[in-house]
């Protein structure tokens, strides 16, 4: 827990009647303004085709009605950049590990943009796919190491995590009788591997608004 910063010294002021004596009146500005309290964050995994997108534009309606300030954003992109980097990772060949670089660098500037912001600012913040999403196609379908992998994850967002994580699970085989219309990427996806590491996720941390699965997924 930070510790609170120094009480600054009363001015020294004459008691007249129309000079203010509480001390709310020579407290700083920032103390007297309360920060809004944060935002949550809620993000949905799954395989494309799962339902995911019907199911966002409810939540969010639902939460708009309730009176809730959200911010519906997707990854890869979120920001003009992100948009961008999102073209080259759908349609240009390169190197596995390059386009796990390109995934958590799209991901920096949506944290630092949009979402970050957001979450300080006491929004929800509503997201299709993070890095869970990352780790199924790039770890569980590609391939790659999970130390990198995690070392890109500690670098872009250390000690953030989403407040609830919706897993559509669906049966193996179910994403090949999908209409072939989407713009994800052409991966081979082993997304259960989303499930196991959630469950690793939530043994190891100390984010207190996540304490067992069920309460994030």
């Amino acid at each position: 827990m930070s510790k609170m910063p120094p009480v600054r010294p009363l001015p020294d002021v004459s008691m007249s009647p129309t000079t203010p004596t509480t001390l709310a009146a020579h407290a700083p500005a920032a103390q007297q303004a309360q920060a809004p309290a944060r935002g949550r964050f809620i993000t949905f995994e799954g395989i494309d085709g799962a339902g995911k997108s019907s199911q966002i534009a409810a939540v969010v309606a639902l939460l708009q009605a309730a009176g809730v300030d959200v911010d519906q954003t997707r990854e890869p992109g979120g920001t003009a950049l992100g948009e961008r980097l999102r073209e080259l990772l759908l349609h240009e060949p390169m190197h596995l590990e390059t386009e796990a670089m390109l995934m958590f660098a799209a991901r920096r500037e949506h944290l630092a943009a949009r979402i970050e912001p957001a979450l300080a600012a006491g929004r929800w913040v509503v997201c299709d796919r993070f890095s869970d999403a990352t780790f199924a196609y790039q770890v569980g379908g590609r391939g790659l190491d999970r130390d990198k992998f995690d070392a890109l994850e500690a670098w872009v967002h250390p000690g953030l995590q989403p407040d609830l994580t919706l897993v559509f699970d669906l049966e193996m085989g179910f994403d090949n009788r999908v209409p072939a219309a989407s713009d994800d990427i052409a991966l081979t996806l082993n997304y259960k591997a989303v499930s196991k590491r959630l469950i690793e996720y939530v043994s190891q941390s100390d984010f207190g608004l996540v304490e067992t699965l069920a309460e994030r997924c």
